[in-house]
C-alpha cells in the first residue's frame, strides 16, 4: 500500500511571505487522515512547521502517521526549508514516540501550574518593586541577546535568531515599561536587586516570558522566590494558571519548575533537512 499527502488547497502566500498549505493523507487514494504544512514567519522561509498531522483511529498503528511525516518534510524540502518544526502535546506519548524516531529533538517545552486562591509570601529580605526606566533599557539588550543566544545554540541560524529576538521583543512590549498587560519587577534581597521577571497576561491565563537571577546572587534561592513573585502577581491579576517555556538542556530551570509543580503542557522538537 502507498501513502501519499494531496493538497485540498492551493498554497497559500500570506502577506509576510510565509507559506501554507493543507493535505489529505491517502493510502492507495483512500483518504486516511490529514496535515498542514506551513513556514510561520517567525524563522523565515527556510524553517518550516508540521501542524495537525492526524491519523485515523481504524488507520493508526501502521505507520501512516511516519511515512505521512516524511512525505511532509519532503513538501518543505521543496519549499528550500532546512529545517522543521512540530510541537507535541505532552499527553500524546505515541506521537513523542514517533517524532523521537523521525529524529526530532527537543528545543523546548511548555509548562504550567494550577495555583490556588491564596498568593505565596516572599522570603524574609526579599521584596519586589516595579523596573525603572534607567533599568528596562540594558534589561531589553541583556534580554534580545540572550534570547537570540537560546535559539542560535539549537540550530538556528544566527541571523534568523537575532531577527526573531528583535521581533518577539518589539511585539509583546511594543510600549516598554507601560505595555498594556505586561508586567516587569525587580526582586531584591535586603536591599539589593538579586533578579527580575517578565510576566505578561495575554488571556486568562499568565505567562513567565522571562526570569533571571544575576549571576552574582545564583546558588541563593532566588530563582524560586522569583518565580513565588510570579505566582503571586498571577493570583492578584485573578489568573489561576501559570505557564512557562524551558529550553531543552536547561536542568537547573528544569529541576526548579518540577520541585514547584509544574507540569509539562507540550514539546517544541526540531530536525535539520539533510
Amino acid at each position: 500500500m502507498t501513502t501519499t499527502l494531496r493538497p485540498t488547497e492551493p498554497l497559500q502566500r500570506a502577506a509576510d511571505g510565509s507559506l501554507s498549505r493543507h493535505y489529505q493523507v491517502c493510502v492507495n487514494s483512500r483518504p486516511v487522515g490529514a496535515v498542514r504544512v506551513s513556514t510561520p514567519a517567525r524563522f523565515g522561509p527556510t524553517v518550516a512547521q508540521i501542524d495537525d498531522l492526524r491519523i485515523e483511529e481504524a488507520d493508526r498503528g501502521r505507520g501512516r502517521g511516519a511515512v505521512a511525516a516524511l512525505a511532509a518534510e519532503e513538501v518543505a524540502r521543496g519549499w528550500g526549508c532546512r529545517q522543521v518544526e512540530i510541537r507535541v502535546p505532552a499527553d500524546a506519548g505515541a506521537a513523542l514516540r514517533l517524532a523521537t524516531a523521525l529524529g526530532y529533538v527537543h528545543r523546548n517545552r511548555g509548562m504550567e501550574k494550577q495555583l490556588g486562591a491564596v498568593a505565596p509570601g516572599l522570603p524574609e529580605g526579599s521584596r519586589a518593586r516595579p523596573m525603572t526606566e534607567a533599568e528596562y533599557g540594558p534589561w531589553r539588550e541583556r534580554g534580545i541577546a540572550g534570547y537570540a543566544q537560546d535559539w542560535i545554540d539549537r540550530d538556528v541560524p544566527e541571523a534568523l535568531a537575532r531577527a526573531k529576538a528583535l521581533q518577539d521583543y518589539a511585539r509583546s512590549l511594543p510600549q516598554g515599561l507601560a505595555t498594556e498587560n505586561a508586567r516587569i519587577s525587580v526582586l531584591e534581597h535586603e536591599g539589593s536587586p538579586v533578579g527580575d521577571l517578565w510576566l505578561a497576561f495575554p488571556d486568562d491565563k499568565a505567562f513567565v516570558f522571562n526570569v533571571e537571577t544575576y549571576e552574582e546572587h545564583r546558588g541563593r534561592g532566588h530563582g524560586r522566590s522569583l518565580m513565588l513573585l510570579a505566582e503571586a502577581q498571577t493570583v492578584a491579576a485573578g489568573r489561576r494558571v501559570l505557564g512557562l517555556n524551558v529550553f531543552a538542556g536547561n536542568t537547573p530551570a528544569e529541576r526548579l519548575y518540577e520541585s514547584l509543580g509544574y507540569v509539562p503542557v507540550g514539546y517544541s522538537m526540531y530536525k535539520n533537512l539533510l
